[in-house]
């Protein structure tokens, strides 16, 4: 095992202990951990990181989740055609909760998919993942693209999982909208009304809350 996986493990097992019963670890402080460990790196390659974020991701711990991906959150400006199939191996393999969802949805894929929006295309294979976090995560990345998001390829995934009847999902698809209708309230509305019968009541109330009376 890496030395820096090692400490990282040493390390989220001190602030374990020293965390009061009953609370939980801060994710401000495991991220704090995360910038030192990454700073004791010596070989910051693309490769040799992305390697760490694995060794991490095998520990199948949520804290060690959040470093990994805040480790290849920081390689943002060495993102290749190829990382792509990295962080989707990673998001079927590791991404098992909300919190891991979105933290490497918004950050390291997000950031991958803001610099190459021509795997955009991708996502929509997606919306019929048998695994419920791949499609969650589909929906999730349209609120990375906000005024310059595609339509089409929004309403397409919307689509895809009206008729979900998992609350996340649901809830993913009323924050997709949501964030839509601050810069084009107009297509968000009539999305609405067209699909209103097919909507779980949270995605409309999420969808409709920033829409003009």
């Amino acid at each position: 095992m890496n030395k820096i996986v090692e400490e990282a493990i040493r390390k989220i097992k001190e602030l374990e202990e020293n965390t009061p019963c009953g609370k939980h670890i801060i994710t401000g402080d495991v991220r704090k951990l995360s910038s030192k460990l990454f700073s004791q790196i010596e070989d910051k390659s693309i490769e040799n990181v992305f390697i760490l974020c694995e060794e991490l991701l095998n520990e199948h711990l949520w804290a060690l989740g959040v470093i990994a991906f805040d480790f290849a959150y920081r390689m943002k400006n060495h993102y290749n055609e190829s990382t792509y199939d990295i962080f989707y191996h990673w998001l079927k393999g590791y991404v098992r909760g909300w919190g891991d969802c979105d933290d490497f949805c918004t950050h390291a894929f997000g950031e991958l998919l803001r610099q190459k929006k021509s795997l955009f295309v991708k996502i929509i294979a997606w919306t019929d993942d048998n695994d419920f976090w791949v499609r969650r995560v589909a929906i999730e990345h349209q609120l990375l693209r906000k005024d310059k998001m595609n339509i089409e390829l929004l309403e397409k995934i919307l689509e895809n999982n009206l008729n979900s009847s998992e609350f996340f999902i649901n809830k993913a698809i009323g924050w997709a909208l949501r964030d839509y209708s601050k810069t084009n309230p107009e297509w968000v509305r009539e999305f609405i009304e067209n699909y209103v019968s097919d909507m779980a009541p949270l995605s409309i109330r999420e969808g409709s809350k920033y829409l003009p009376s």
